[in-house]
């Protein structure tokens, strides 16, 4: 294959190549240009309205779920893309809240999504706040019959949870972990019982730069489409200058590259997931 890369774990699974809504007005002859892997790929729609990929004269396969286009870079995937049944169900907002460009390994950015430490440090007044710095114990188990990643029974006081939170509660939340680069959270909805989902879908330019999509499934019937997007993109801005100045732009998997903390049960899960998979692709190589 011509991309950058020899890693399956990247190469026969489906990335995110962007919003579905980018292909309006492409065409054959006027094709959108979009980067993954280290190489340039067209994408454009048929007359049929089917979104289509060519990587020079090489035609890849493309499918549109979710609201976003899908890539398979090797054309044989080795599994179909993940559900995400909450994109579907009625009465939720379904608001795609664009992407931002990360100096980093996306591993970086889908360890950071998981990591409710920092709550209190980097989103005060958001989704934490001292003297509310304590990590609850919580779960974590591969799931054996599609072997995503879920943390469970995850408990944090924020003062603002959402855009449509005004005061401070203790939050619920559940994260699951899909792909390398594609991750989401169910947290403590404005619908009593409900809980909205946020997916964290990451593009992967090559192994230290990413487009971060963000899409929510939410309940919310007082925010406006523009203040949903603008708390979700005050929450990355936040986190954008922390994962781009870590000391390793690659995430270290070896054992003692860093310290984990009682809190980083996740991180720890999810790193020893990428072990196993034999994850090559934004990986720091041990010294």
């Amino acid at each position: 294959m011509p991309f950058a890369t020899d890693d399956s774990n990247m190469l026969d699974d489906w990335l995110v190549a962007g919003p579905a809504a980018a292909l309006a007005g492409t065409s054959e002859t006027q094709p959108r240009a979009v980067r993954l892997l280290g190489e340039t790929l067209q994408l454009w729609t048929d007359a049929a309205g089917t979104p289509q990929c060519r990587l020079g004269t090489q035609a890849l396969a493309i499918q549109l779920r979710h609201g976003y286009l899908w890539v398979c870079p090797s054309g044989r995937p080795a599994k179909p893309l993940f559900d995400f049944p909450e994109y579907g169900e009625p009465g939720r907002r379904i608001v795609d809240c664009g992407g931002i460009g990360v100096a980093v390994s996306g591993l970086r950015v889908i360890e950071n999504f998981l990591d409710m430490a920092h709550f209190p440090f980097v989103h005060a007044g958001f989704l934490g706040q001292v003297p509310h710095t304590e990590v609850a114990k919580y779960q974590v188990q591969v799931d054996p019959a599609t072997h995503e990643i879920w943390a469970t029974d995850c408990r944090f006081w924020q003062p603002r949870a959402s855009a449509a939170h005004d005061s401070g509660s203790e939050v619920l939340y559940k994260y699951r972990v899909m792909q390398p680069l594609s991750a989401m959270l169910y947290k403590s909805s404005s619908r009593a019982g409900a809980l909205d989902a946020i997916g964290l879908l990451l593009q992967p330019l090559d192994d230290e730069h990413v487009i971060a999509h963000t899409l929510l499934a939410c309940y919310d019937d007082t925010s406006t489409d523009a203040e949903l997007i603008a708390f979700q993109q005050t929450i990355f801005g936040q986190d954008k200058p922390i994962l781009e100045n870590h000391a390793f732009k690659r995430m270290p998997l070896e054992g003692r590259a860093e310290t984990p903390t009682r809190g980083d049960t996740s991180s720890v899960t999810y790193r020893r997931w990428l072990r196993e998979r034999g994850m090559r692709f934004g990986v720091r190589e041990a010294a």
